[in-house]
């Protein structure tokens, strides 16, 4: 595997005419053709979710999604292959190796590694196919541990990041060193967003290695009491015999009743949660307005940040579950806060509205719910894990969610 420059041949100009769309650098270019890299993903899904079935996708416009299955970004050649193929005009960059707190807290070198080669790789496939618009995604880890709240966009290089996670923050934060050298060498206007704790439908639910809220809802799932019987005659109706066969993993973590809700850390680490949903439609936003080589932050507001605990408690009431909840707290909280400021965003879009994570302590129609169907009838409980493939201990989407999303 190689990393950035492949080969002399690779490094040098080519014979690729793409004078036309580099003049015009607010990305305006017709046709557009937008590769999103991580298409396959919680966010990748989401925009393909707002675009082709929301009717987001503008006339001229043309979507591809590619997937870690199509190519393997950790690869220059991979890479470059999926944009000899595609030749896209705007690159829209989410695959990245990602987990949870924990994950990283075991495999900070695995995560700074194979995040700078996927970077590199895709920025400079960019570069070299005369990609007129490049937005990354980030996260709000790669902001320094040490710092003043809310955090801003001028603050991502004012200090190490938490302790747990480094190896992915800094290789995040080298996207923005990326940007501004390609800005400042070619004039090339690459840009990123820089998320809170994104949670929809098509995220991972491995509980050690996803993150906190789609880790809470597998694990509220396999903590709520449920006999044998109502677990078959709920599910059968609804799936094949291979499904029937990846869920008998699941079928002996439900058929033990009574067991409590662990949830790991103290509870009182705060959070700022985006719907998918609504990040998705952010992001088209910034594909096609937003025109700075700067970050910017895509998030709810200060005064919408929640404690884990919360959360637990949402997910809790909005699955049903009725048992004891436990704090673990010989567990890592991480960092305790990342306070973020969306002052930047309101600016561009005074009057966005995000969906609520909780619209009132007796309103059901909060995020949770929508993503993860009526906790009142078992059966969507249940249908809910048919993509759930024990042998990679993880659950990669949850079925019916959302009207088919």
């Amino acid at each position: 595997m190689k990393i950035w420059p492949p080969s002399e041949l690779s490094s040098q100009e080519t014979d690729f005419n793409y004078s036309d769309t580099r003049e015009q650098m607010n990305g305006s270019v017709w046709p557009m053709r937008v590769l999103v890299t991580g298409g396959s993903g919680l966010v990748g899904r989401a925009i393909e979710w707002v675009v082709k079935t929301e009717g987001e996708e503008r006339e001229g416009e043309e979507w591809i999604f590619l997937s870690s299955k199509e190519a393997n970004l950790m690869s220059a050649e991979e890479t470059r292959a999926a944009f000899e193929k595609h030749r896209p005009t705007h690159v829209i960059h989410l695959a990245a190796m990602v987990g949870g707190l924990f994950r990283n807290m075991r495999q900070n070198l695995d995560f700074w590694r194979n995040n700078v080669f996927i970077n590199d790789n895709v920025l400079q496939a960019a570069h070299e196919f005369g990609v007129v618009k490049v937005v990354s995604c980030l996260s709000t880890c790669i902001f320094p541990d040490k710092t003043t709240y809310p955090i801003d966009e001028t603050m991502i290089h004012n200090g190490p990041p938490h302790e747990s996670n480094f190896g992915y923050a800094f290789a995040k934060r080298m996207i923005d060193v990326q940007n501004r050298a390609y800005f400042q060498q070619y004039g090339l206007r690459y840009t990123a967003v820089i998320p809170t704790n994104v949670f929809g439908p098509h995220d991972n639910f491995n509980i050690e290695d996803g993150h906190v809220l789609p880790g809470l809802i597998h694990k509220t799932y396999l903590a709520k009491s449920e006999t044998h019987a109502t677990f078959w005659e709920d599910l059968e109706p609804h799936l094949s015999s291979v499904h029937m066969v990846n869920l008998f993993h699941v079928f002996v973590c439900i058929i033990e009743e009574g067991k409590p809700l662990q949830v790991w850390g103290s509870g009182r680490a705060l959070r700022q949660f985006i719907y998918s949903l609504d990040l998705a439609r952010l992001f088209l936003w910034v594909l096609r307005e937003y025109d700075e080589v700067e970050p910017i932050i895509l998030s709810v507001g200060e005064e919408d940040e929640l404690s884990i605990k919360f959360a637990a408690d949402a997910v809790v009431e909005a699955l049903g579950f009725e048992g004891d909840v436990i704090y673990d707290t010989s567990k890592a909280d991480g960092q305790f806060k990342k306070t973020a400021s969306n002052t930047k965003l309101r600016k561009y879009l005074p009057d966005f509205k995000f969906t609520p994570f909780r619209a009132g302590d007796h309103s059901h129609t909060h995020a949770i719910t929508k993503c993860f169907s009526n906790s009142g009838k078992k059966k969507n409980l249940y249908r809910s894990f048919a993509f759930f493939q024990p042998s990679r201990r993880r659950v990669i989407g949850l079925w019916p969610i959302y009207n088919g999303f």
